[in-house]
């Protein structure tokens, strides 16, 4: 699956994570706790010869749908679908997944999941999130995911406020096999910014990964920090940022959203990485913040290997999600 949109990528030798099978498999060993949460759920709805499609039934679908934390919004069209093919029937379990995994795969599929790119010159990524969403090691794997495809990946160790944070990005980049560009302690985030998109133009790097410190979508002082980082790159390489990814943490359901409300807003957002997959049964967070935003989720965290992060696919998304 190529990262990439506008140019073609140069062919590369197949690996089983990049096959559909691969990452079918992948994305179900990180869905597995949601999807046992609601497979279970809607087995326990029918009966050995099958259930009637009737309000009781659909009432009682909608409620095991909004445990996944998918949203009132698509849940109702989730259960609108089944009420439409199937009232005054009597379905069995395979049939309500099999229509629902393809609804919700036509859902996700109105949006471009590839990276952009820039016209010319490096293509600038920021990545924002708040503290403990998975920001630092997900801007790890990207990275690798962008290496491994043959691109020049330089990073930019923004969040300056965190010793740590700087420090684990640099051992990142030795075992990546990139460079990074790093500024004292507590240095303006922007000025690290750019001298990272600087040195990426001058130095002819394909992309430029740039971290920012955590922060809360209600701290607007910090908040307004990335608006001037969105200025500076801008100063440098045309049209930068060319993507601002968000990252959320796929455990914190609900509240996902009113990150990627405050985010979006303030930071132009283009696109989520939703860490932390795996270790949640509320993939279905997805959906809500896909609908009431219309960004796309470009990766998801499937576990915390350097290698464990697959670009985000809808089908393979939806058939993980239901089991089929």
């Amino acid at each position: 699956m190529a990262f990439w949109r506008n140019k073609p990528q140069p062919p590369t030798e197949p690996t089983e994570s990049s096959e559909p099978a691969g990452l079918l498999a992948r994305m179900r060993a990180g869905l597995r706790k949601t999807r046992e949460v609601l497979n279970t759920d809607i087995r326990d709805l029918f009966k050995s010869e099958g259930r009637l499609v009737d309000e009781g039934f659909l009432e009682q679908l909608f409620a095991k749908l909004i445990r996944t934390d998918m949203g009132v919004g698509p849940a109702t069209r989730l259960r609108d679908q089944i009420a439409q093919e199937y009232r005054g029937r009597v379905v069995q379990f395979e049939d309500v997944l099999s229509s629902i995994a393809a609804k919700t795969e036509q859902m996700l599929s109105d949006q471009s999941v590839e990276l952009a790119q820039a016209t010319s010159g490096p293509t600038v990524i920021l990545v924002v999130g708040v503290n403990g969403s998975g920001k630092t090691t997900s801007i790890a794997k990207l990275a690798n995911n962008l290496h491994r495809s043959g691109k020049r990946v330089l990073l930019g160790a923004g969040d300056t406020f965190r010793a740590a944070a700087v420090e684990q990005l640099t051992v990142w980049s030795g075992r990546i096999g990139c460079e990074i560009v790093t500024g004292p302690p507590e240095a303006d985030p922007a000025s690290v910014a750019f001298r990272t998109a600087q040195r990426a133009f001058e130095e002819g790097f394909d992309v430029a990964v740039i971290d920012t410190a955590g922060r809360l979508q209600t701290q607007t002082h910090l908040m307004q920090q990335l608006d001037k980082i969105r200025r500076v790159v801008g100063k440098q390489v045309e049209g930068a940022p060319h993507e601002v990814l968000l990252v959320l943490d796929a455990t914190a359901g609900q509240n996902a959203i009113s990150q990627a409300r405050g985010f979006s807003e303030v930071a132009g957002c283009t696109g989520i990485i939703l860490a932390k997959l795996d270790g949640s049964a509320k993939g279905g967070v997805i959906l809500p913040i896909h609908e009431q935003f219309q960004l796309p989720v470009k990766f998801v965290g499937l576990g915390e290997g350097i290698d464990d992060l697959a670009p985000f696919d809808p089908s393979s998304f939806a058939r993980a999600l239901f089991d089929r």
